[in-house]
């Protein structure tokens, strides 16, 4: 019995490709798709350091040729770095019933879950947008990531996914790998002629799209990036210029005012030498003026307004100095970044809840089920790389503690040295069944 989504899907094929047995080529030839995955590579090229700034043609100067400075400042990726460090350098922590969270984190072990969960932020906010597709591996559940400029995910008219394509070149040959919800194809054209080479059934389903908010489409998400790049061009446009103004600086022109010198004139090598010059005649050495104030202003200006638009503290960008904060000073710093740490939290918490159920769906067939109580109980609990006043937040958990107005597993998910909530839980159960078993030994 065929599935919804395929059901779906012919009907797109034949809507769309007329049922063409290639119709996956015309799919990525679309030039919505194409405009997506060109945006993606431009994007990829000014990360490895292609700028605009390297367009600066040369210039005459005293008539001789002068190439400019070409200065380039990488802070793209070290706000990228920051953003996917501050929501996912303490790995997540999963909560929930003891038989599900065991299952679960024995998963994220072998996947090696909390890597990719890194690299998959990474690229949500390089590129908008991340595909992940979960399979099973000779037991052992794990995920591959597809590159996004590889990527085609199709949908319908109600945005619901349909069937993904991913496509790309190695080699001078062309590999296509169409995934349905009930059939993974997998072609090439190796040889010259395109051929299907692969056919499996996919009891995963069709690959998890991660994507981050875009005003102008459901679908697909919006890099990061778009909002830096004019700024950074503005800064290292300014630097480059500055910095080419202070060579020329120490380059004067020599200038000789009254009637011309007799002879051989003024040498090149004027410095070091005397000049002998009739009543009333003047030289001087012409230079441009360098106004520093207005340069340090103009960039001062330009660093905060990125630091502003992308979220940055400054605390962390060494531009601000501090020394013996509170907690509440702290949060205040890192306001706007914990804003932004929770609109990544939820692009990522929606990709997090689709791996969860495929991954259910595969350890069913390994023989491992829960009961729709016990799974639904299972929730993702991010901790923000944010510093802290670890004692100040110890104290207030001790008192909380004290009342009686705090759990024992609360109090270790919100300890500062808790990375794992259910490991804790289990070793305190075990230390205090040890104890109590020293202690009945000691009353007999």
């Amino acid at each position: 019995m065929k599935s919804e989504l395929q059901d779906k899907l012919e009907t797109y094929l034949k809507q769309y490709h007329e049922n063409r047995s290639e119709w996956f080529l015309d799919e990525i030839g679309m030039v919505s798709q194409q405009q997506r995955v060109t945006k993606i590579n431009d994007l990829k090229e000014y990360l490895n350091g292609f700028h605009a700034i390297l367009n600066r043609p040369s210039e005459l100067y005293n008539g001789k040729e002068f190439k400019p400075r070409k200065i380039i400042l990488q802070y793209a990726k070290t706000l990228l770095n920051f953003q996917t460090a501050y929501l996912l350098q303490n790995p997540i922590t999963l909560t929930g019933k003891e038989n599900v969270v065991r299952e679960y984190q024995k998963v994220n072990k072998k996947g090696k879950y909390d890597r990719l969960n890194i690299s998959i932020l990474d690229k949500i906010n390089k590129y908008g947008i991340c595909a992940e597709y979960i399979y099973m591996d000779k037991g052992v559940i794990k995920s591959k990531l597809i590159d996004p400029s590889a990527s085609y995910p199709i949908y319908d008219n109600e945005n619901n996914l349909i069937a993904f394509i991913e496509a790309y070149v190695q080699d001078a040959v062309s590999y296509y790998t169409v995934f349905t919800d009930e059939i993974v194809y997998s072609y090439n054209n190796l040889g010259g002629k395109l051929r299907l080479v692969g056919q499996n059934p996919n009891i995963s389903g069709l690959p998890i799209v991660y994507h981050n908010q875009n005003e102008l489409s459901a679908t697909e998400g919006r890099s990061e990036l778009e909002d830096w790049i004019s700024l950074l061009d503005s800064m290292e446009d300014l630097i480059s210029k500055y910095t080419d103004s202070f060579y020329k600086h120490h380059n004067p022109i020599p200038v000789a005012i009254g009637q011309q010198l007799k002879g051989e004139g003024i040498s090149a090598n004027v410095v070091g030498q005397g000049i002998q010059l009739d009543d009333g005649s003047d030289f001087k050495m012409v230079s441009n003026q360098l106004d520093y104030q207005s340069f340090n202003t103009i960039y001062k200006t330009l660093v905060q307004s990125l630091l502003d638009i992308s979220q940055t503290p400054a605390v962390s960008m060494n531009k601000t100095d501090i020394s013996n904060l509170s907690e509440v000073s702290i949060k205040l710093l890192f306001s706007l970044a914990n804003i932004k740490a929770g609109m990544n939290e939820q692009f990522m918490r929606d990709g997090l809840e689709q791996r969860f159920d495929k991954i259910r769906t595969l350890l069913a067939y390994k023989g491992i089920t829960f009961s729709e109580d016990d799974y639904e109980s299972l929730d993702i609990v991010f901790q923000y790389a944010m510093p802290s006043n670890d004692k100040e937040i110890i104290e207030n958990i001790k008192e909380l503690r004290l009342l009686g107005g705090l759990s024992l597993e609360s109090l270790l998910s919100h300890s500062p040295y808790t990375s794992d909530v259910q490991m804790e839980l289990q070793r305190i159960n075990e230390e205090g069944s040890q104890i109590e078993d020293k202690v009945e030994v000691l009353e007999i």
